[in-house]
């Protein structure tokens, strides 16, 4: 499976960057509707190697992620990715870019996410539910984002 968002901010690519390298920064753009806390604190900037631990809740279902971050091997593209060690689907990847829009006065994220169903039927209805819900986060993380960086 997999799901994309795409939409510009009025903000310059270094920071559009440096906002999404931030960890904090999760959470002031995850809806309140999807309680998050880390685990185990977070590295002030995000580089490849570091990893986040993190729970979620589905409902009234807690959910333990744990994610490796890495560099895209893109040429030419600004960015990183992170990869699901342990959660709710069998694979999980999200790739977070970044492009300067062609003026130069603005930048376009990109996210592209690829996953597989994890086995097991709990884990299949909290995969589902949370993919199912993908439209709806990654519209508040457009606006929030907006609001943060513009």
């Amino acid at each position: 499976m997999i799901y994309r968002s795409r939409f510009r901010v009025s903000a310059p690519i270094e920071r559009v960057e440096k906002f999404h390298r931030r960890p904090a920064n999760l959470a002031a753009v995850t809806p309140p509707f999807v309680p998050m806390r880390f685990l185990i604190p977070p590295p002030e900037r995000l580089q490849a190697g570091d990893e986040l631990t993190m729970r979620m809740w589905v409902g009234p279902i807690p959910v333990t992620w744990w994610l490796r971050v890495a560099t895209l091997d893109e040429p030419e593209v600004v960015g990183f990715r992170d990869r699901q060690i342990s959660g709710p689907f069998a694979y999980w990847e999200h790739r977070h870019r970044f492009r300067p829009a062609a003026d130069g006065s603005a930048t376009w994220i990109e996210d592209e996410i690829e996953a597989r169903w994890g086995g097991g039927l709990m884990r299949r209805l909290i995969g589902w539910q949370m993919w199912a819900g993908l439209p709806v986060l990654f519209a508040y993380r457009r606006r929030r984002t907006r609001k943060l960086l513009e």
